[in-house]
């Protein structure tokens, strides 16, 4: 795997405020719209996870939504759907979205426009395409943006990241979740790129807490 990908996790941006920050699309950029907030009066939560599949995490995760009538978003790298088409296959089939979150998972603002098309085009040929974009590491300018339109998709960023990849301890991850809740919210998670013990426990844990508030989980509609 690329640096990038190591177990250290994905950093946020330095000039971003606070220990969960909500990541903004920048001017110039197509972002994706937001996404309802409630459905028939009830509030929705869409929770997403990047860096899969994978053989080990991405069925449990699965098997959590499945047992709490749950729909999220799929951040898949290329890279790793190569390597694990039947996780990937998994994932579509329980209905879930699937975005694109790139093939080698780089940072994109270090690449020329061309690699990041070559980057987006590689994982579509893979995951059979998809309208959505998650830039690794919330990571994307103006060229980026451009690159993005061309390829008729809009950016997805999130809402709280649950900081699940620097493996904080499970109560973290679910206090990150509970603590920054609102109906409408994107809550960064993943499947993929490391130990995600932590991530499944806390996941365990946020399905029934968010349940008993009243939320219902859906994926989301720019991805879809």
């Amino acid at each position: 795997r690329p640096a990038t990908r190591s177990d250290a996790g994905t950093p946020a941006p330095a000039a971003l405020p606070g220990p969960y920050p909500t990541m903004a699309v920048p001017p110039g950029v197509p972002a994706a719209p937001r996404p309802p907030t409630h459905e028939a009066g009830r509030p929705i939560a869409y929770l997403t996870f990047d860096d899969g599949p994978d053989p080990t995490w991405t069925p449990r995760v699965l098997a959590l939504l499945t047992r709490y009538q749950a729909q999220a978003t799929f951040f898949v790298v290329g890279e790793e759907a190569t390597r694990f088409p039947r996780q990937l296959a998994a994932v579509r089939a329980a209905g879930h979205a699937v975005g694109n979150h790139t093939y080698t998972h780089p940072w994109l603002t270090k690449l020329k426009a061309a690699q990041v098309a070559a980057e987006l085009a590689r994982t579509d040929a893979v995951i059979g395409g998809s309208r959505c974009v998650r830039p690794p590491g919330g990571f994307v300018n103006a060229s980026v943006g451009a690159v993005i339109a061309r390829s008729h998709k809009v950016t997805q960023l999130w809402d709280i990241d649950t900081r699940d990849w620097a493996r904080p301890g499970v109560p973290a991850i679910v206090a990150a979740t509970t603590a920054h809740l609102r109906p409408g919210v994107t809550v960064l998670m993943h499947d993929g790129g490391g130990d995600r013990t932590q991530s499944v426990q806390a996941l365990a844990a946020v399905l029934p807490a968010l349940a008993a508030k009243g939320y219902v989980f859906r994926s989301l509609p720019a991805c879809r």
